[in-house]
């Protein structure tokens, strides 16, 4: 990229403690173990954390190498430990994991927090196998720091096509009849089959291998943080959880170690004030799969 230079030296390095206004809307390069212990305390409302899955896997330059379960306990203890301080005493958490690594990370995650949920999201994407089942799901875990934690319901309701639509008194009960079709509003569940992995016709993807899309991550923020609040992503890859952040009237604090994907971080940070859209999501509702053309009606 011609302009990457531009975009980095937007990017921050953070060497000596730092005050909230010196972080706040910043992508900062860096290693989040030498990062976390320098950010001030107590200020995130929601931490989203997309570590490295316990796979061998090549970021781009950066390589993560699959390692035993004992050890990829460790090391998910060792970001929990360096993270918590920086979280308010009423902040909530999610973290994203395959089926393999959810099962150490869930147990990690109950020494120290209040485990809420387990989220399961379809991603239809995956290779084939031919001696067990293709992989086409991963979870994310939802998790407090206290009983005293905010959940707006309200704000990340699904809505869904009415297949045998039920009546009182011959008029439609908890659904409504509109020109493109029966719809009703309903409360998000715990698994998640409206989300599509960012493919390559889509603004939003990026060459990263792991890049979640923004409607996944919006239904995250919409849900545990409150609007003009603070997310702190200490793993940001591409940027995804910052963009979503800014598109919905959040702030963030992202750090990321490779300097390509700060990069496509800030070029995409750049794009989202003059394109706040997320596809999926529209009329204050998250839209089903095959829903795209009814919401662009709605956006207009």
């Amino acid at each position: 990229m011609e302009d990457g230079a531009e975009y980095l030296a937007r990017c921050i390095e953070v060497c000596t403690p730092a005050n909230l206004s010196e972080v706040l809307d910043r992508t900062i390069l860096g290693d989040s173990f030498s990062v976390l212990p320098l950010l001030p305390k107590g200020f995130a409302d929601l931490l989203i954390v997309d570590p490295p899955y316990n796979l061998s896997k090549d970021f781009h330059g950066s390589r993560f190498a699959r390692t035993d379960d004992e050890s990829y306990e460790a090391y998910t203890r060792r970001w929990l430990d360096l993270v918590l301080p920086s979280l308010k005493p009423n902040a909530s958490i999610y973290v994203c994991c395959d089926w393999r690594s959810s099962l150490v990370i869930g147990r990690v995650l109950e020494e120290k927090l209040t485990v809420r949920n387990r989220i399961t999201w379809q991603r239809e994407k995956g290779r084939g196998a031919k001696k067990n089942w293709k992989n086409a799901m991963e979870d994310i875990w939802f998790a407090t720091v206290s009983e005293d934690y905010s959940f707006d319901v309200d704000a990340v309701r699904q809505r869904r096509r009415v297949i045998a639509p039920y009546r009182e008194d011959g008029q439609p009960k908890g659904w409504e009849e509109t020109a493109d079709g029966r719809f009703r509003d309903t409360a998000p569940s715990n698994f998640w089959d409206d989300i599509s992995v960012p493919y390559w016709s889509m603004p939003e993807n990026t060459a990263h291998p792991t890049q979640k899309p923004e409607k996944l991550l919006a239904k995250l923020i919409l849900a545990s943080c409150p609007e003009g609040g603070v997310l702190l992503d200490p793993f940001l890859g591409s940027g995804s959880s910052a963009v979503t952040a800014k598109k919905l009237g959040r702030h963030f604090v992202g750090i990321e170690q490779n300097p390509l994907y700060c990069v496509w971080c800030e070029k995409r940070l750049e794009l989202a004030a003059s394109s706040p859209s997320i596809q999926g999501y529209a009329d204050g509702v998250f839209w089903e799969r095959n829903t795209y053309a009814l919401q662009k009606k709605k956006e207009k």
